[in-house]
């Protein structure tokens, strides 16, 4: 079996087309038939019916199934390249959220600077749903994420570190500032300021907003928390953020909420199953998690 003839099959299954295939190839359409062919051979069955009239091909059911596999070995090889690219520069590409990059990993580097590894990290910055899609197509060796829940997905290698609660702030002038905590179901009618909706928080947030039935007022959103602090501090809006991100220095209030059930903010520690962990990724692997527990 040819990867290339692989190759070739996924194509016609997205484009029911032999001459469509062949001219994305740039090779000639009795390649790609005795591609076909070749494959149909083997597996002795037929994965597509040739509709002569109008030059299109229909998948019959064991291709539909055949298609699934395919797709699964060439995201593996592609995802193979990848990882040895990476291996071969002897460089980690480690993928950090926002707002683990600047209120976690800061305590975590001296650590790695001590074990010569901070200088083998080229790191990423997106928010943890694209950094899980980074990872589970080969553009990422590690990454720390964040989620509603433990990670229980099949690719990925994780271990949690903490979960976090989220947390209402508002400036000290708002008119709950002096309450110890506050009801989501009252911030109706609230001027809220929130991170881009690519962080897990705007999952946790939407959770919240079904929960109270309500319709929330965003005003503004940026996937800088400074300018999110600096905006509550000002009054201008409040704000829900995992506490991972609220230090004792901020300038505004912080409020639990009452509501019985509650999003957290998981913290986890991320691989491929099928990442070769080299000595250094190893040992990045092994300083992380002896930090997180």
């Amino acid at each position: 079996m040819k990867i290339k003839d692989l190759e070739y099959y996924l194509q016609l299954v997205e484009s029911k087309n032999f001459s469509i295939v062949a001219e994305k190839f740039n090779v000639r359409q009795p390649t790609i038939t005795m591609a076909i062919r070749r494959l149909e051979e083997e597996y002795g069955t037929t994965f597509f019916i040739r509709d002569r009239v109008h030059h299109q091909v229909q998948v019959t059911e064991t291709g539909l199934q055949f298609t699934n596999h395919v797709r699964t070995i060439l995201n593996e090889l592609a995802i193979s390249r990848q990882e040895i690219e990476h291996t071969k520069k002897n460089k980690v590409l480690f993928g950090l959220p926002p707002i683990i990059g600047n209120y976690y990993f800061p305590a975590v580097t001296p650590r790695l600077l001590q074990a010569n590894l901070l200088d083998r990290l080229v790191t990423v910055e997106h928010g943890s749903k694209e950094l899980l899609q980074m990872l589970l197509s080969g553009k990422l060796d590690m990454a720390l994420l964040g989620s509603l829940s433990s990670f229980k997905e099949a690719r990925l290698r994780t271990v949690e570190f903490a979960c976090y609660p989220f947390k209402i702030i508002m400036g000290t002038n708002h008119p709950l500032a002096q309450e110890s905590q506050v009801s989501f179901a009252d911030l109706k009618g609230q001027s809220f300021i929130l991170p881009d909706t690519d962080f897990i928080h705007d999952q946790a947030f939407r959770q919240m907003c079904r929960s109270a039935h309500f319709r929330p007022k965003v005003i503004y959103r940026t996937n800088d928390i400074h300018i999110i602090k600096a905006m509550v501090e000002e009054g201008m809006g409040i704000s829900f953020l995992a506490e991972l991100a609220i230090d004792p220095s901020d300038r505004f209030t912080s409020l639990e909420m009452m509501e019985d059930y509650q999003p957290y903010f998981h913290l986890s520690l991320a691989t491929r199953q099928t990442e070769f962990l080299s000595p250094v990724k190893q040992k990045l692997w092994e300083t992380i998690r002896a930090i997180g527990k």
